[in-house]
């Protein structure tokens, strides 16, 4: 092969993951102009590159008419990737609940929700635990709130209006959307009992090799959670420094 086509080669493999990476932020349909827009690409180049992508299942056009979305290939594609994420992680897991005493969790967000990939037990009698793979809402969660401070506004009031939506919650999206601002000035996320009655978490997020959005929290019984509140942002804020330096 010459040198030019290699290089042709690596210039639409690179603006592929560009398309990949402006459709996984979107978090939803996205149109061939928009894309390119995003891209900085001529929309014939985009739409070149797109149908390439949907004969390997990688995109996939959006069901209710949103223009083009992830397709199931990738989903496929990630999950061989978890493993790697869970065995990168244990050790930092397992640190943090050597420095609090408390349980620490492993969560990876997941359209509308987070789900649950590792836990390493608290050493307490009274703990709290979570079952691998349960999902958890994004809005009432530090690891939820967390990996929201993660998106752009416009996509953070799209996804809490749908998950109030299905739930029935009335709430003020400006105070939510102040929290949100509060947590990326501050790099850490707080449910202060407000998915379960009687238990605290404090949380961070961080994207993955491929730009996935993951959460490490540790969920704290409300009783345990005045004392220990600066132990465990102490341990948080080093390892979310640990975990950057790994990632960036």
């Amino acid at each position: 092969m010459s040198e030019k086509a290699d290089k042709g080669g690596i210039q639409v493999i690179s603006r592929a993951a560009s398309i990949l990476r402006v459709l996984k932020e979107s978090q939803s349909g996205m149109s061939l102009g928009k894309i390119a827009e995003r891209v900085d690409l001529p929309r014939s180049t985009v739409q070149r590159i797109t149908s390439a992508l949907a004969e390997e299942k990688l995109v996939i056009a959006d069901a209710n008419g949103g223009g083009l979305r992830l397709g199931p290939e990738l989903s496929a594609l990630a999950g061989a990737a978890q493993y790697s994420i869970v065995e990168h992680c244990r050790l930092l897991l397992t640190e943090l609940t050597q420095k609090t005493g408390e349980t620490t969790d492993l969560a990876v967000m997941r359209g509308i929700g987070m789900v649950f990939l590792d836990q390493v037990p608290g050493v307490y009698r009274l703990t709290t635990v979570s079952q691998v793979g349960e999902v958890f809402p994004l809005t009432t969660t530090a690891n939820g709130k967390a990996c929201l401070a993660r998106l752009s506004n416009q996509e953070v009031i799209k996804l809490v209006q749908n998950e109030w939506d299905r739930n029935g919650i009335q709430r003020s999206l400006d105070e939510f959307l102040s929290e949100i601002d509060a947590v990326r000035k501050q790099g850490l996320a707080y449910d202060l009992d407000e998915h379960s009655v009687g238990v605290s978490a404090i949380g961070f997020s961080f994207f993955d090799w491929v730009g996935d959005l993951h959460a490490i929290s540790v969920p704290v019984p409300s009783t345990r959670f005045p004392r220990q509140r600066d132990t465990i942002e102490q341990a948080l804020l080093e390892t979310a420094s640990n975990i950057h330096q790994t990632f960036q």
